[in-house]
């Protein structure tokens, strides 16, 4: 793949983390008034009709009979599975940690794409992602305290995602990303909308929760879009190190509008992660230029 493709894909990877992330704020900033499952219904149901008018409009509508096919259904399947644990979490600790514990997912995702993908992972991308996830450890000095039932649904997310992205490699390239995250908004919607009674029950929303939820609907529909354009353009062991984009906005919304603090054990984690993110990407970078190089070296006559 093109060093151009990889470079699209980690744009779109970026812009996917901002929009993830300033959705989980808006949406953490309501977990106090409604359940998960509301939370997923709404939200959910809003992001289906923006979703839905601009497949229409785009002509990007297909048959749903597109979820029998195996890697259409499991990502369906996963980005559920991930919703339902990382908003679960997102009420119970701070966002920063949160999006901390998610920046394991490049190193799931890695092995995934090296076991099932078959795509090449030399030894140093290897070390610089397990660095990566030694910057995780760091920013979340792990101890009996540490591992929280809001801890163990991120990590539950971590693999739900990973098993997303994935089956995003998977899927025709002539099938729509649009209609891709139609299926997907829908399915959110419909399990949201059945989990509302068993978790309690509808409560009322003001105005402003609903502005909320209405913003990060807005903002999830452009992650989705990002994610299936950043994991269909590059390779996933090159764009995946992107996500550490995510800390960065989680940090700053945190300090803003959570009142959360960092302290130099999660500077230090975070300096970690972004720096073997950047060297994974700047080896890749040189491995292919040496390539090329190599290529164009005319073979001595025999």
């Amino acid at each position: 793949m093109h060093s151009s493709a990889n470079m699209r894909g980690a744009v779109f990877m970026c812009l996917a983390m901002a929009g993830f992330t300033c959705n989980d704020a808006l949406v953490k900033s309501v977990t106090g008034e409604m359940n998960v499952g509301q939370i997923m219904f709404v939200r959910g149901f809003l992001t289906s009709v923006l979703v839905l008018a601009l497949a229409w409009s785009f002509g990007a509508m297909r048959s749903f009979r597109l979820l029998t096919t195996p890697a259409v259904a499991l990502r369906v399947v996963a980005e559920v599975g991930a919703s339902i644990t990382y908003i679960n979490a997102l009420g119970q600790i701070p966002l920063a940690n949160a999006s901390a514990i998610l920046q394991a997912l490049p190193l799931a995702v890695t092995l995934g794409a090296a076991l099932f993908l078959s795509e090449p992972v030399g030894w140093r991308r290897w070390l610089a992602i397990l660095t990566g996830f030694l910057g995780v450890l760091i920013i979340l000095r792990p101890g009996p305290e540490g591992f929280t039932i809001a801890a163990l649904n991120v990590v539950a997310s971590v693999f739900c995602a990973a098993i997303r992205d994935l089956c995003t490699r998977r899927i025709d390239p002539k099938v729509p990303s649009l209609f891709i995250s139609v299926i997907t908004a829908v399915a959110i919607t419909l399990t949201g909308a059945v989990m509302i009674l068993p978790m309690g029950g509808w409560q009322p929303m003001s105005l402003v929760s609903f502005g909320h939820l209405a913003g990060a609907s807005l903002l999830l529909l452009v992650g989705y879009q990002c994610i299936v354009l950043a994991m269909r353009n590059g390779e996933i062991a090159i764009i995946a190190p992107f996500r550490y984009t995510s800390l960065i906005w989680s940090i700053g919304i945190g300090m803003l509008f959570f009142a959360e603090k960092p302290d130099i054990w999660m500077i230090t984690g975070i300096l970690v992660i972004v720096g073997s993110g950047l060297y994974t990407f700047a080896r890749e970078n040189k491995r292919r230029v040496a390539a090329v190089a190599q290529q164009s070296i005319p073979e001595s006559p025999k």
